[in-house]
């Protein structure tokens, strides 16, 4: 058996299981959107972080990367993994996915994808859009387990580099943060690190 798992967020820069190979490309279809609230890793129930999930949006890609899993083991236990870091993502789909070598065939198939939906009765960590500048806020001040909720973003944005894909919007958001933390007191430090690669804390 064999399972591709598609990560569009911070799987793209940390997956957090073994794997026997990664492919760069994107999906069609949706749009990267900080919608989906952080409860567990970036943030807290009292003041959740903002992470990525999925928006439908047509003519939309979406760029990140797959991952190929191999044997009805080692499927059983990455699914069993991702269902519990993505907990806070009520849908499991699955799309197809392209690369730069072709746009119109899909290079892979039924390859699974986790979604926060806009539905705030099936998914009730979904917080929806808001102001640059509120977002903004709410990410440069979230805490979370797995550290701080800007790290999140800079890290993401650091990797969909690596990989070729600017995203925009993620970028205006992530030069908007850095404005806040530059004039937030202790940040400037982090701020530095961050920026030299240099801070290595949680994955998610």
């Amino acid at each position: 058996m064999v399972l591709w798992v598609f990560g569009y967020g911070s799987l793209v820069w940390k997956a957090g299981f073994e794997y026997d190979k990664r492919i760069i490309g994107y999906i069609k279809g949706y749009r990267r959107v900080f919608h989906q609230a952080s409860t567990d890793h970036r943030g807290t129930k009292e003041y959740p972080g903002r992470t990525v999930t999925l928006e439908p949006k047509e003519g939309a890609i979406t760029w990140g990367a797959v991952y190929r899993i191999s044997g009805h083991d080692e499927e059983s236990l990455v699914l069993s993994y991702l269902d519990l870091r993505e907990r806070e993502y009520d849908i499991r789909t699955y799309l197809d996915f392209f690369t730069m070598e072709c746009s119109i065939t899909p290079a892979i198939s039924n390859v699974l994808v986790y979604i926060g939906s806009q539905n705030r009765v099936m998914n009730r960590f979904y917080l929806g859009p808001a102001p640059l500048e509120d977002m903004a806020s709410q990410i440069a001040k979230a805490v979370g387990p797995a550290g701080p909720n800007y790290e999140y973003l800079f890290r993401l944005e650091e990797a969909l580099g690596e990989i070729g894909c600017v995203d925009e919007d993620l970028s205006e958001l992530a030069k908007e943060v850095r404005r806040l933390l530059e004039g937030l007191n202790g940040h400037t430090f982090v701020l530095k690190h961050l920026q030299n690669g240099l801070c290595n804390t949680s994955q998610v």
